[in-house]
């Protein structure tokens, strides 16, 4: 959908003022909960009656986020979190492109006959599903579409907690500027967000430098024991079972930037960090330079998401989750390692 079409379709909701349900896929980034909130703001500042909900709990160090306290979880409140969806005159999803990746909510939200709003920048969406969209795969995150959008109804828009929400999100989904910079454009948005938002260096430290003690020892561990550099492939694999996560009193966002540091390694192209939780094994894949992990995981783990980042699942034993991926390298020569 052309910009100009969603713009047309976006002028006519906020016409006049409106019940805005905002939404966020299953386990909360940061791009996630800085876009979704930095929408609220903007929306409620225009008059606009809005409610924000996430399918389950985000990491600690994302709460101090201006708007954050008022998401509503499903996980921990599920009669108020479906009688937002029920009232909603628009549902606004932002930074997933399927019902499906909204978890708990797909059954929630597919009973609306409401309008619906895609805002995100993940591949292959199903726009079918929406009345209108804004998605842009060669963008670094949701929380830049948002800019745009916001910038969009003029620069007096962009109050200091937005500007710091966006900057979150974008901060984030880059790893801090590290990957995912697809053109000039980004970093320009960032400068206005910069200029508007609390001090970078402030917002930086309250995402990176929060760590608990189980966190940092959790990280230490991952790498001295359970890092496995594979012989004939560029790739490492990190591997956690839910008895070693409990071990280090784990918490929701604790292995966040884990599959990163194999990376660091000159000879690694791909790294991967296969977690067992209750009742699934996850696993987050990232790569350097142009090898795609989101054709890897949606071809062998029903997941998907961007060419150097992507995320995906299986309901197999953690073992056999490691058998598999390691049967499938053979499929990747650019992945072979050569002395």
């Amino acid at each position: 959908m052309q910009t100009s079409h969603f713009f047309e379709c976006f002028d006519e909701l906020l016409g006049s003022p409106k019940k805005f349900t905002l939404v966020c896929h299953v386990n909360p980034d940061g791009d996630a909960i800085g876009s979704m909130t930095a929408m609220s703001l903007f929306l409620s500042n225009k008059g606009h009656y809005v409610k924000m909900v996430a399918p389950n709990s985000f990491p600690e160090f994302l709460q101090w986020i201006p708007g954050a306290s008022d998401i509503l979880l499903f996980d921990r409140d599920q009669t108020a979190c479906q009688e937002a969806i029920a009232m909603s005159d628009c549902i606004i999803m932002l930074d997933f492109n399927s019902l499906a990746r909204s978890g708990v909510l797909h059954n929630e939200i597919g009973k609306t006959r409401c309008p619906r709003v895609l805002i995100d920048h993940h591949r292959d969406p199903d726009l079918s599903q929406f009345y209108c969209s804004y998605s842009e795969t060669c963008v670094s995150s949701a929380s830049e579409i948002v800019t745009e959008i916001i910038l969009h109804y003029g620069m007096e828009c962009l109050s200091e907690e937005i500007a710091t929400c966006l900057m979150v999100g974008i901060m984030t989904d880059t790893g801090a500027f590290s990957h995912s910079i697809y053109h000039p454009r980004t970093f320009e948005l960032c400068a206005i967000l910069d200029a508007k938002s609390i001090p970078y260096n402030l917002i930086h430290q309250r995402v990176y430098d929060t760590f608990s003690e189980g966190r940092l020892r959790l990280l230490g561990y991952s790498i001295d024991k359970k890092m496995e550099i594979l012989d004939d492939y560029a790739v490492a694999i990190i591997s956690l079972s839910k008895s070693e996560l409990d071990s280090f009193n784990y918490q929701v966002g604790d292995t966040e930037g884990i599959v990163n540091f194999p990376l660091t390694i000159k000879k690694i192209k791909v790294s991967v960090l296969i977690t067992e939780r209750q009742d699934q094994i996850r696993l987050s894949f990232r790569s350097k330079g142009d090898f795609s992990v989101h054709e890897l995981a949606h071809k062998h783990f029903k997941g998907g998401g961007h060419t150097n980042a992507a995320g995906g699942t299986t309901t197999t034993t953690l073992e056999e989750t490691i058998q598999k991926l390691k049967s499938i390298l053979p499929e990747y020569e650019a992945l072979r390692y050569e002395v």
